[in-house]
């Protein structure tokens, strides 16, 4: 079994500028909004106890009567970890498995309740997807909370990965003045400057401003590799009437250096090669081939309009484009016992354009002693990927992790294309949802239907594949809230992901997509606004995973994943300036169904069965380090397999 025991204690401590006080330099204290029934699940919100979700239900809808599994980390829970990556943010967050490449991550690659990768979504819509991949990294400092949606989610975001997404809420303009700049240094030659400004441009109020900006370099863990990024964030909102709001919002992100992302072999690292293993700092790749360049802009905005006491009318676009570049030698295959690596000269460029548009009316009523919050919408997203990767082997670029010697020649006209293509995904959905209120009774009734077709190009044999995909799925879910704030509730939802592979049995068309099942029953508590409790326990099944057949040279429609779980989570401000958050996972992951021999009953590869972790800090009141905190959390990973054989 793969040791990947892992312990990870985090120490913080800072002035005002760091954690939870007020701004460094600040001209106004910032007004933020409270906790409670008129929470806004978009706006800045004081402390790390949410009490409502925005991505669970589409719906400004209190977590304690959803049933469903979601997590929300605000912007004061990520200032108090002092996280620079959306991944980083989720580390405290039960059934999540975040930097399970360590230092190798430079794309926010998530695992939730054994699904590996969950997408991400930006202010309700698509962020960095393609037809069969995630891509981009967006810097938190321009998020006002991350959501996480546990479990399958299709029924309002069409194709998604059925262990969760990932939700993301940009910072909007404020009506009170905000006024911060923060410069932070620490390990590895960490040097950050940043600010936050927005207030108001009229005298009326009925134009803001929001702009966020920062800056950052720090030297990586690996030897000879740095990350480097510079963002800003400008956004308006206009009120043209009461009743009436746009909000523009783009973002602009470079990355001169985006990052490592390598692999290492099973010898040296989970076990020794002659009693020695590979050094933390050892640079699989080659200083003089090394390139890793990423960009991306962005435009949106945020229209709504309520149209009497029952409707409101709601659209949110957004165009986004990604371009990457990457240089590197990576690692291929190494012999047993050996310290001599075989490596890739590669060489990646990429460039991802995508568009999504949501269009939503929502209906707000009483049907006799039953209270109704209805939503349907239709959304659309369109995305082109072209993607080139060039590579070349051989015995020049070995190198010995024991003496290692850098400085090799890299042709790439030698290189031979492994990938030359573009693909095209356009996806239609349709969906509507009713959460009904009885007493303490709630119920949750969605359903969507998806039209799906992906296009791709391969540029190489001049040869191109259209698949089209169609598919429905729903969730239904029934609370019920206790007056001591207990919720007990139990729910099922569907997801479904098409499946692009085209290598296929003679005679066979497009393989069906993969779909996603779940059964959750848990509990939530919450005591008052200053604390949060959830349990959860799930049984999840991918049926259609499309799995390859060594002996027959094909791809079969045929491969089945089950995932079991437990999961429970706290947040909680205990006083004033103490706050707690725990959380515990346990992952029973097992491939039910394959035509992979030998991993059929098997665990898959990088899941942990189980993961906890705790986190406290504490802010002095007053006194002359008044605003100073401090914080401490560890975090347990426990034994998962390196392959999926669970040979190690």
């Amino acid at each position: 079994m793969f040791k990947y025991n892992k312990i990870t204690a985090f120490w913080a401590a800072g002035v005002a500028a760091s954690l939870f006080g007020g701004p460094a330099l600040a001209a106004e204290e910032t007004i933020v909004v409270t906790a409670g029934s008129g929470e806004d699940p978009t706006a800045p919100l004081k402390g790390i106890v949410a009490t409502k979700t925005l991505s669970a239900t589409k719906t400004a809808a209190e977590i304690v009567k959803t049933p469903q599994s979601v997590s929300v980390v605000t912007r004061d829970q990520m200032r108090a970890l002092d996280v620079t990556s959306v991944s980083q943010a989720l580390r405290y967050s039960a059934g999540v498995f975040t930097e399970y490449r360590g230092s190798s991550n430079r794309n926010d690659e998530v695992f939730v309740r054994g699904f590996s990768y969950v997408p991400k979504f930006l202010d309700g819509l698509s962020y960095g997807a393609t037809a069969s991949s995630q891509t981009g990294t967006f810097d938190p400092w321009l998020l006002e909370r991350v959501e996480l949606v546990r479990g399958p989610a299709s029924v309002l975001f069409g194709q998604v990965n059925p262990g969760g997404l990932i939700s993301m809420t940009s910072k909007r303009p404020t009506s009170q003045p905000i006024h911060e700049v923060q410069f932070r240094t620490g390990n590895n030659h960490l040097a950050e400057g940043a600010f936050d400004v927005g207030g108001p441009l009229s005298d009326d109020g009925h134009l803001l401003y929001r702009l966020n900006g920062i800056a950052r370099t720090q030297n990586n863990q690996i030897d000879d590799y740095k990350e480097t990024r510079m963002a800003i964030a400008p956004a308006l909102t206009w009120y043209p009437g009461d009743a009436t709001r746009f909000t523009l919002l783009t973002s602009y992100q470079k990355d001169p250096d985006a990052g490592y992302r390598n692999f290492l072999p099973r010898y040296g690292t989970v076990e020794s090669v002659d009693g020695s293993y590979i050094p933390r700092d050892f640079n699989v790749s080659d200083p003089s081939y090394n390139q890793s360049w990423r960009e991306q802009t962005m435009i949106g905005y945020e229209f709504d309009h309520q149209l009497n006491d029952t409707f409101t009318l709601r659209q949110n676009a957004r165009y986004a484009t990604i371009k990457q570049k990457y240089r590197y030698l990576v690692y291929s295959t190494s012999a047993a016992n050996s310290s001599v690596l075989s490596r890739r000269a590669q060489h990646e460029q990429r460039q991802t354009d995508e568009f999504g548009i949501d269009n939503q009316l929502e209906a707000q009523f009483a049907s006799g002693q039953v209270a109704h919050t209805v939503i349907g919408g239709v959304d659309y997203k369109t995305s082109k990927d072209k993607q080139y990767l060039g590579r070349a082997g051989g015995s020049q670029y070995d190198i010995d992790w024991r003496s290692p010697t850098y400085g090799v020649s890299v042709d790439e006209s030698a290189f031979s294309p492994a990938t030359n293509e573009q693909q095209n995904l356009d996806q239609a959905g349709v969906y509507v949802q009713d959460q009904l209120s009885w007493r303490n009774w709630e119920l949750l009734v969605s359903g969507r239907y998806d039209w799906a077709e992906v296009r791709t190009t391969d540029f190489t044999d001049a040869s191109s594949t259209q698949q089209n995909d169609n598919k429905l799925t729903w969730r239904t879910g029934l609370l019920y809230a206790f007056d001591s704030g207990l919720s007990p509730y139990i729910s099922y939802s569907t997801s479904f992901e098409p499946n692009l592979q085209t290598n296929r049995a003679p005679g066979v068309g497009p393989f069906d997509p993969s779909e996603g099942k779940q059964v959750e029953v848990g509990l939530k508590y919450q005591p008052d606004s200053n604390a949060l409790m959830t349990l959860a326990l799930y049984d999840l099944t991918q049926s259609n995973v499309a799995t390859y057949n060594s002996a027959a040279g094909w791809f079969e429609n045929s491969g089945k994943v089950r995932s079991k779980g437990v999961e429970a989570e706290a947040h909680a401000t205990v006083f004033d300036n103490l706050n707690l958050i725990a959380s515990y996972t346990y992952t029973d992951a097992k491939t039910v169904n394959t035509t992979v021999v030998g991993t059929e009953g098997k665990t898959p590869a990088r899941i942990p069965t189980h993961m906890a972790s705790a986190f406290t800090s504490y802010t002095l009141p007053d006194g002359a380090l008044k605003s100073l905190t401090a914080g401490v959390g560890v975090r347990y990973i426990g034994t998962s397999y390196g392959d999926a054989k669970n040979t190690f």
